[in-house]
């Protein structure tokens, strides 16, 4: 029996792959747009705004119909939804007095789709 069991997550390598290592370089994006990324990625790290998303993702919903869902105040909700428009996930329309709210894009519901398809893989 060998008594050396090497641990698969820890590389013993010194040598540096230039050419992959320059390709990849090649191909990131740019630093801004990986900032903007991780902000957005930010966004998704709230439970009320993904609860918020969810319930968006079924219906288009007044600030009353989305705070009397998650039972919480109108302030709170219209916090969450403030971030959430600042980051280009919702829209908004006004009919008379009422604002209803819904997920700005298909983009949305990919991100959120890939997202459940992902931890439901476990």
């Amino acid at each position: 029996m060998n008594p050396y069991v090497p641990d698969i997550d820890k590389c013993d390598c010194t040598v540096i792959h230039e050419d992959v290592v320059e390709e990849v370089r090649r191909r990131l994006p740019d630093e801004e747009d990986l900032l903007d990324l991780a902000d957005l990625f930010k966004v998704f790290g709230d439970s009320t705004r993904v609860k918020i998303l969810c319930a968006l993702w079924e219906s288009e919903l007044c600030v009353c119909d989305i705070a009397a869902l998650l039972g919480m105040t109108k302030s709170a909700i219209s916090h969450q939804l403030r971030i959430l428009k600042q980051s280009k996930l919702i829209k908004n329309r006004r009919d008379g007095k009422v604002v209803y709210y819904s997920l700005d894009d298909d983009h949305v519901k990919n991100i959120f789709s890939q997202g459940l398809t992902h931890i439901s893989e476990r």
